[in-house]
């Protein structure tokens, strides 16, 4: 018996429980009291931020049956033919429910023909259909269609949004999640939910006590040990080349996927630049990551000659999408090092 998806099990089911999405929840709950609701919304943002799952509350909250509700991947029915049916569909009346609700996913997959087609039935829609078009590249969607729906853009969760509820799911789960490796699970997750709880049901399968630990976290997931990181951002502050090559190298031999090494050295110097210019966030952080981390971290934010500075991070910060496109990223680092330390 396959075991349940924690994504899946804990899908949001109301607007109450979905979070970091407010902006949009207070609309449509108004425009269902209101009784204005549109015929076709566009619901746009990054993976597993719940978009599929606000589309669905909304259309059990304006009373539509199951029956009612029509699940589309476009991904995988992207010709006219596909929308031509759906097409002839929208015109039959519902089964037992005020409207006809159809959900579109990975929206921006559909052929040109096929827009034309939606394009059609989007003019004219009979009163009881309803389109919600999830996406997580609007920019795709042609703006004759964009210019017929309201648009609601999701945000991606923040970092204590998702450590919050993975606590939460591990805790329900009969599991203790530490800080720090809540913290690791979070950023591994990128600013998706599903991501994130995927990635927080592989280490809890791997656990022998129930109680996961960050080393427990580095080891299932193949996250950069802390002291590969700390090593790029010493070697940065005690201008020392070397030791910055060494550390990228280790995460090279490693098959550390190299944007999550940055990622990591980028989410570190900013809690330096924190733990030096806002005191008050020392307790909050150390919560947050090993004891061996926060005094590294606190020893740099506590050194008045440390190149580690706003500066510093954001230079990096404007090289990060590079290592994406680089065809080798570890070449990035390698150059962005060879620019922070120089010899005076």
């Amino acid at each position: 018996m396959h075991e349940t998806a924690l994504y899946r099990k804990y899908r949001p089911q109301t607007f109450k429980e979905v979070l970091g999405q407010d902006h949009i929840i207070s609309v449509l709950k108004s425009s269902i009291e209101l009784d204005h609701i549109a015929h076709a919304y566009i619901f746009a943002g990054s993976r597993g931020t719940g978009k599929t799952s606000v589309a669905r509350i909304f259309a059990k909250e304006i009373g539509t049956a199951p029956a009612d509700i029509t699940e589309i991947d476009a991904a995988s029915n992207t010709s006219v033919d596909n929308i031509r049916d759906l097409n002839e569909s929208v015109n039959t009346l519902p089964f037992e429910s005020k409207y006809k609700v159809y959900i579109l996913d990975e929206a921006h997959m559909l052929s040109k023909s096929a827009w034309n087609a939606l394009l059609k039935t989007l003019e004219e829609p009979p009163a009881h259909a309803i389109f919600i078009l999830a996406t997580t590249e609007s920019e795709k969607i042609p703006e004759t269609v964009i210019s017929r729906c309201q648009t609601f853009a999701f945000r991606r969760p923040t970092q204590k949004v998702l450590r919050d509820v993975l606590m939460a799911i591990a805790k329900k789960e009969g599991f203790i999640l530490e800080p720090a490796s809540a913290d690791l699970v979070a950023l591994l997750g990128d600013g998706s939910f599903r991501d994130a709880q995927s990635i927080l049901q592989k280490v809890m399968g791997s656990s022998k006590d129930k109680k996961i630990s960050l080393y427990e976290v580095v080891l299932v997931t193949g996250a950069p040990k802390g002291e590969t990181v700390n090593g790029f951002i010493r070697a940065i502050d005690e201008n020392n080349l070397e030791l910055g090559l060494e550390s990228i190298s280790k995460a090279v031999e490693a098959n550390i996927d190299l944007l999550l090494y940055f990622k990591l050295v980028l989410h570190k110097m900013r809690s330096i630049l924190l733990l030096r210019n806002l005191p008050s966030s020392a307790e909050k952080l150390k919560e947050e990551m090993t004891d061996t981390d926060f005094n590294f971290l606190k020893t740099l934010a506590d050194k008045k000659t440390s190149k580690i500075n706003s500066d510093t991070l954001l230079t990096l910060l404007n090289h990060y999408d590079l290592v994406v496109k680089a065809y080798l990223p570890e070449m990035v680092l390698e150059l962005l090092l060879s620019k922070l330390i120089i010899k005076e």
